[in-house]
């Protein structure tokens, strides 16, 4: 698995530009409820975001579980995984990356945040299509 540390180092540097880039735009989203009527702009930051960190978050769990990466250690790589994915996107949508979480939040609190609900639906639909494909590319075996 030679190529699984490089992987992880492109992820880190993916999450922290990523979140540079959305914390440097002063007032364009910092939480869901606070990006609630700033508009498209917002929504597509709460676009990007989610299907970058979706991507990244399949690309570690099929990184960490193929048969070619250290047994054992899945867990602690997607866990700490799901950890960065937090710590990145928290500030910009208060995090999805998961269609049933964000399907049960819109339920409960209804009329802005179902309206808002298909982008927690395409987002991470969209980012895992994303992550499995630069997935096969970047581990295909080589051929001797």
């Amino acid at each position: 698995a030679a190529w699984l540390p490089w992987a992880v180092q492109y992820f880190f540097l993916i999450g922290i530009s990523t979140a540079a880039f959305f914390l440097s735009l002063p007032g364009l989203v910092w939480c869901l409820p606070a990006w609630q009527g700033v508009g498209r702009r917002a929504l597509l930051a709460a676009l990007v975001c989610e299907v970058v960190m979706t991507m990244m978050f399949l690309i570690v769990i099929l990184g960490a579980t193929d048969k070619r990466a250290p047994q054992g250690l899945a867990p602690v790589a997607i866990g700490f995984c799901l950890t960065l994915i937090h710590l990145i996107s928290i500030p910009v949508t208060n995090t999805s990356v998961n269609p049933a979480r964000s399907t049960g939040v819109a339920v409960y609190v209804g009329d802005w945040a179902l309206a808002q609900l298909w982008l927690f639906w395409v987002a991470p639909i969209v980012g895992a299509v994303l992550g499995a494909v630069i997935y096969r590319f970047i581990s295909a075996e080589e051929e001797a």
